[in-house]
């Protein structure tokens, strides 16, 4: 799961090759710049990423934004969280989504470039997507 491949529109991808390739495909059509698939302690499973975005640093933040929302959701009792955001001033948003996989807790994490694009529909096919993978 660790290989190095590269798109045809030269977009690097780590990890699993059709994971990474799902994981290009959505930034694709959601214009977004780095997406990533990680474990729950935030090792990275796959991921794709325009020139200069570092999926390894991302998925050290994204580990750090699931412990912190798992411990808001014991300190107050909530279900199972369904999606974390955080923005920035320039209207940028960090969205992870953790899920479940065959009992492996994993997150997806995209980042919006604006405050008002959509993402939400195209992370749920790519939940979807990752989840049948996994199972095959």
């Amino acid at each position: 799961m660790g290989d190095k491949t590269v798109t045809n529109n030269n977009t690097p991808q780590f990890g699993s090759s059709k994971l990474a390739t799902l994981l290009a495909d959505l930034n694709k059509q959601g214009g977004f710049p780095i997406a990533i698939l990680t474990d729950r302690q935030g090792f990275p499973i796959a991921s794709a990423a325009a020139p200069g975005q570092d999926p390894q640093s991302q998925a050290a933040v994204v580990a750090l934004i699931q412990k912190t929302a798992s411990q808001v959701r014991d300190q107050l009792g909530m279900a199972q969280t369904d999606e974390i955001s955080v923005f920035d001033t320039c209207g940028r948003r960090l969205v992870c989504r953790p899920f479940r996989v065959d009992g492996q807790d994993m997150i997806l994490a995209i980042m919006v470039p604006t405050r008002t694009q959509s993402y939400r529909r195209l992370t749920n096919k790519a939940v979807d997507a990752v989840r049948r993978e996994w199972s095959l």
